[in-house]
């Protein structure tokens, strides 16, 4: 039986050992390190988050499988990589390259790539004295013409043609995450939409009926320098894009109560937004659900908890998972009337442990997000 909607995972590599990260942090830093120095920052908050898998290693192709296991038993149809590729090359490609890619059961479930192509600051952790506009670059986002055509062919040849590639109509499907970014980089939008068309039809002479490009948009920014865009409907339409999404909810609704925001408040601040983008976008927008949000183990511990910029700012409290279970309800519903092709949900994250937004066990929850997203999408 053929299953009637795609719940795609966003998956965040940066718990295994990278290059870049030793010379930042040191030999075999992952991000696991901040998730097992994290503290509580005000009287109840939950911290740390302990994984029940331990802080296992994600390029080793064994440890990927249980994860490629656990999504598949829990009608998660693709994992949607957060991946990086900088002027200067790849950055945190050995989750997929090593370990998705060499699971052995990594039929079960589809994958595809949303290029992370945001300015690559040190966060990890981020001093008060540090954030926003004040945190040192490490890698610039903004990327060449002669970057993206790189892109564009190493893509190609190594993960659109694997059988495991998500494509939406035999298209593989490739996101682009900042666009304000990507078309400054290229010098403006003229030579943006040459660059997507270039894409484009590199995937066409490859074989492939055509691509499908899909653009995340948001319009409140989190990170440093990210920017909402006006007619951003009109502006997708003209750089060639197939389709709208969103990464997490807080792109659309702000975290006003410090230190903690209720759930189920974010949760109709999205909803409110999903209409107002049902409204406004003739291209197909596919919805988000987000786990939840605690971006506190990226900041200094020993520093004062306080509002201020990404990442010392509020979270989300009350994401039980009896609570995350109502979006998924509603989101479904609206879905059923969706076009048949178009029943597409995008979630965060897998493991976004140290923003608060995962669906991998930990010792408190065990499975039971996972268990909510099965009863409600599972076939």
């Amino acid at each position: 039986m053929t299953k009637e909607h795609t719940v795609a995972c966003y998956y965040f590599p940066n718990y295994h050992a990278d290059a870049r990260n030793a010379a930042t942090h040191g030999p075999g830093w992952s991000e696991w390190e901040l998730v097992k120095r994290a503290e509580p920052r005000f009287a109840g908050h939950r911290q740390p988050r302990v994984p029940v898998w331990g802080y296992e290693d994600e390029a080793d192709p064994i440890a990927m499988a249980r994860k490629i296991d656990a999504a598949a038993d829990h009608a998660i149809d693709a994992f949607i990589f957060d991946w990086y590729w900088y002027d200067d090359g790849p950055f945190l490609q050995r989750a997929l390259d090593e370990g998705f890619l060499g699971a052995a059961n990594n039929a079960r479930i589809k994958f595809a790539l949303m290029w992370a192509n945001h300015d690559w600051t040190d966060i990890h952790p981020a001093a008060l004295n540090g954030v926003g506009s004040r945190a040192r670059l490490l890698y610039p986002g903004r990327v060449s013409q002669a970057t993206v055509d790189t892109v564009a062919d190493h893509v190609i040849k190594h993960y659109f043609s694997h059988p495991s590639y998500w494509k939406i109509d035999g298209r593989p499907y490739f996101s682009i995450y900042d666009l304000p970014t990507f078309i400054d980089g290229l010098g403006g939008r003229v030579q943006a939409r040459a660059a997507l068309a270039r894409f484009r039809a590199k995937a066409k002479d490859a074989g492939f009926a055509d691509l499908h490009l899909n653009v995340v948009l948001w319009n409140l920014g989190i990170l440093a320098g990210e920017q909402s865009l006006p007619d951003a409907d009109a502006l997708a339409h003209d750089l060639g894009f197939d389709s709208v999404t969103s990464y997490v909810w807080i792109h659309h609704g702000a975290l006003d109560h410090f230190p903690v925001t209720d759930y189920n408040v974010v949760r109709d601040r999205y909803m409110a937004y999903w209409d107002e983008a049902e409204r406004t976008f003739t291209l197909p927008y596919y919805p988000n659900l987000t786990m939840g949000w605690d971006a506190s183990p990226r900041t200094v511990q020993s520093d004062g908890f306080v509002n201020a910029r990404y990442p010392f700012m509020p979270l989300i409290e009350g994401n039980t998972p009896a609570r995350f279970r109502d979006p998924l309800v509603m989101i479904r519903k609206r879905l059923d009337t969706a076009p048949a092709g178009q029943r597409i949900l995008t979630i965060n994250a897998w493991n976004e442990w140290t923003e608060g937004s995962y669906l991998e066990p930990d010792v408190e929850t065990g499975m039971a997000y996972l268990a909510a997203i099965k009863e409600i999408f599972g076939q």
